[in-house]
């Protein structure tokens, strides 16, 4: 497996040789690299100060010692967060007033992975250009290591609670009222630190949590990534409890999906949408969405007068866009939502605190809450691609076959059918020889049609473009 080097971070397997895995070499590399950037940015700061954070993964212990190391080897004081999630690290480094953070996780990735995610003194991840800045460093070893009475130290730290009660005491979020409904939730938190830390928040909040899969080993009951597929034991255990709702979370805890009374999925499109549209009746504002997420949130915003922005695909687009719109909140349709008010990142623990602030308030169950929205039906595929440099022909051939579209390049081709409130985005992928192909309408008929169109499109321009 190649090492992945994107705006996501420094991802890979564990195990193997240096440059086809994350390795002990790498993670030094790397580490060493987000250093030398560091003192780039803070070139009068005699000492600086990293957050380092894990989820439960089971090369977590190794990956966070490597790491600690290499950065007090660097001449960084660290402050050692544990077992945390990505969201608590995020906050860790406001808290802390630290120069930057690294959370080793990587996030709904099968146990065999992991990651260095690398964040900046505001607790959010980096740009694109400032990750690639890293990896050049890195890949030149353009980086050096402090003289012995230079090198850094280590502190222990654990910052769990003062999250939970930060997003307690924000605002938004109506303590009260969620007591005084009497929640009953079954809480899967797939093995990881979600387990551990997400039942405090429940807690304090009065709801009685059922566990599911939430002892911390690191062995992953099921497939991490919080999709209706791999969620048949938490809809099964909501409908025997009857609980009122399913809560799931991925193993850093940063994206959110819920589970209706009767078992069926809320959609984690929604969990945003449904969080938005509660914040949107407190406080008017914008609100971001990556341009792969529901037409939901467009349209609940409009309904309110406000403006929807779309941002490119990955967290640091979202939150860039947010920062420049003045967004109240934003997010992503994998059920990760942006809270700004809190802080400018994906946070479960703001997700289901709003989320629940708004059950409350509306007073009804799941199914009926998730009958308020747009209804919308999303397809998501996979188009293979033998030569990846036809991947840009095809885009480009695309964006003129469809040109009586609003057609947005920003990031790869979508095309807006505002007439039938439906859209289609295409975007090559960076880590495998394929174009993924999403699309959206308010019928499952007319997406698959779409869909259908766009994918017999596709295939006839490789097949012209490959001859």
């Amino acid at each position: 497996m190649t090492l992945i080097k994107s705006i996501s971070g420094i991802r890979g397997t564990i195990g193997g040789k240096v440059g086809d895995s994350l390795t002990p070499v790498d993670i030094v590399k790397f580490s060493a690299a987000y250093c030398a950037e560091l003192r780039k940015k803070f070139p009068k700061k005699k000492r600086l100060k990293v957050v380092v954070g894990k989820d439960a993964r089971l090369s977590g212990s190794m990956v966070q010692q490597i790491v600690c190391g290499t950065l007090i080897s660097c001449g960084i004081d660290v402050i050692n967060a544990g077992l945390a999630s990505t969201p608590t690290t995020e906050m860790a480094v406001i808290l802390e007033r630290a120069d930057g953070g690294i959370i080793l996780t990587a996030s709904h990735n099968p146990k065999q992975w992991n990651a260095l995610k690398l964040l900046n003194n505001k607790g959010e991840f980096l740009t694109a250009a400032e990750g690639a800045a890293v990896v050049e460093t890195a890949d030149e070893e353009r980086f050096n290591f402090a003289e012995v009475d230079s090198i850094g130290t280590l502190e222990n730290k654990d910052f769990t609670d003062a999250h939970i009660n930060a997003v307690l005491k924000n605002s938004f979020v109506d303590v009260a009222a969620i007591k005084k409904a009497k929640f009953k939730v079954v809480l899967d938190a797939i093995n990881s630190v979600g387990g551990v830390t997400m039942p405090k928040l429940l807690k304090k909040l009065g709801v009685k949590c059922i566990e599911l899969n939430c002892n911390p080993t690191g062995n992953f009951a099921h497939n991490p990534e919080p999709l209706p597929k791999n969620l048949t034991q938490l809809s099964a255990m909501v409908v025997k409890e009857k609980a009122n709702l399913g809560i799931s979370v991925d193993p850093d805890v940063d994206r959110l999906a819920f589970m209706c009374e009767d078992g069926t999925p809320f959609g984690e499109e929604y969990t945003l949408v449904s969080c938005a549209a509660y914040v949107l009746e407190k406080k008017k504002g914008p609100t971001v969405s990556n341009m792969s997420s529901t037409r939901a949130l467009r349209d609940i915003t409009e309904a309110c007068g406000e403006k929807y922005y779309p941002a490119a695909v990955g967290e640091v687009n979202v939150t860039t866009m947010m920062h420049k719109v003045g967004a109240v909140i934003g997010g992503e349709g994998n059920g990760g939502v942006i809270f700004p008010a809190l802080h400018c990142g994906r946070d479960a623990y703001m997700g289901v605190a709003l989320f629940l602030s708004n059950l409350a308030h509306k007073k009804i169950k799941m199914t009926q809450l998730r009958a308020t929205y747009p209804k919308y039906f999303i397809s998501k595929n996979r188009i293979e691609i033998s030569d990846p440099k036809v991947a840009d022909a095809v885009l480009k051939k695309i964006a003129a076959l469809y040109s009586k579209y609003d057609i947005s390049t920003i990031d790869g081709v979508k095309i807006n059918m505002d007439e039938t409130r439906s859209w289609a985005q295409l975007r090559k992928s960076n880590t495998e020889p394929i174009i993924r192909l999403y699309c959206e309408a308010p019928t499952k008929k007319q997406v698959d049609a779409i869909a259908k169109d766009i994918t017999a499109n596709v295939s006839a321009i490789i097949k012209k473009s490959t001859k």
